[in-house]
């Protein structure tokens, strides 16, 4: 399996990803998956990890940062913008499409965390999109307003519009606006704000575990109120006939989400439960990853067949 940088473009922004091809021989150019990271997540870490599995399994794949993160471009740097990372799943794409050794009519979408909502979400205006899976679905505008879990307390989500609001202020009078903190500075203070979910979210991102330098550990302000008014699955019921497979550890609090856009689908659609696994486990942990990726392969190898 050979791994090269590439760049393309999103809107005008530059986006860098990795792109990987398979060593076996082909007959002719092959299936390809544009595969998306979850929120705060980088290309080096769980999505990564998943496009270079899969394309042990025959597929070109891409995996790249999203706008304002990582090594992409954009500014304000650390800026979560729900229709920007929607439409650099299109700009990747676009970019697969001019690859000699991609066939055009076999890509997929393969979305993890926040990026399974935005690659459903793309997938439901792209018809270039012949297939979408997701793992871990989560959608960040709902994680915001709601919880991982789906009962926070709206006062929550009230208190941070009135501190994107105030950002945003700052930054008229040309004042630095600030960013908001991602993960608190201990395990303790993550079980304390988001229990066991908090706790594997730092353990993956602070810790040695995974951590990367480029992984976002603060948010522009921005994307605060940009989140309250985004709905990404509204487009779901676009994506049928096509098929969407959404794979979920039977112990992830955010499962509520993939069943919410499960239920909005029109066309053929599964949900997968890994046993055993929580939201976290399968970005990274093999026991979790393996049956998670050869249902992936099964199910792009169903669909992303000619003609």
């Amino acid at each position: 399996m050979a791994q090269i940088t590439v760049s393309f473009d999103s809107a005008g922004i530059p986006l860098a990803g990795h792109l990987y091809t398979p060593d076996t021989p082909a007959s002719g150019p092959r299936p390809a998956l544009v595969v998306g990271h979850p929120g705060t997540s980088v290309k080096e870490q769980t999505s990564g990890t998943y496009a270079r599995l899969m394309a042990e399994r025959g597929f070109v794949t891409l995996a790249f940062d999203a706008a304002y993160q990582g090594e992409s471009g954009g500014l304000p740097r650390g800026l979560e913008d729900p229709a920007q990372r929607v439409e650099d799943f299109k700009a990747a794409v676009s970019y697969l499409t001019t690859l000699d050794e991609v066939d055009a009519d076999r890509i997929g979408l393969l979305g993890i965390c926040a990026s399974g909502s935005y690659s459903l979400a793309a997938t439901g205006g792209d018809h270039r999109v012949k297939a979408v899976a997701t793992v871990s679905t989560a959608e960040p505008a709902r994680q915001f307003r709601l919880g991982a879990d789906g009962t926070q307390d709206p006062a929550v989500f009230q208190a941070l519009l009135d501190a994107a609001a105030a950002a945003r202020s700052a930054a008229a009078r040309g004042e630095d606006p600030g960013t908001m903190t991602m993960f608190p500075e201990t395990a303790e203070q993550a079980r304390a704000l988001g229990g066991q979910h908090g706790v594997e979210g730092f353990e993956y991102y602070c810790t040695p575990r995974a951590r990367h330098e480029r992984s976002a550990k603060t948010l522009a302000w921005e994307s605060i109120d940009r989140m309250a008014f985004h709905d990404a699955f509204f487009a779901v019921p676009l994506i049928g006939p096509r098929p969407i497979l959404q794979i979920i550890g039977e112990r992830a609090v955010t499962a509520w989400m993939a069943v919410e856009a499960h239920q909005r689908a029109t066309g053929p659609k599964e949900i997968h439960w890994i046993k055993g696994a929580s939201h976290v486990d399968l970005y990274d942990k093999k026991e979790y990853i393996d049956p998670a990726i050869d249902k992936l392969t099964d199910f792009y190898t169903t669909h992303l067949t000619t003609g």
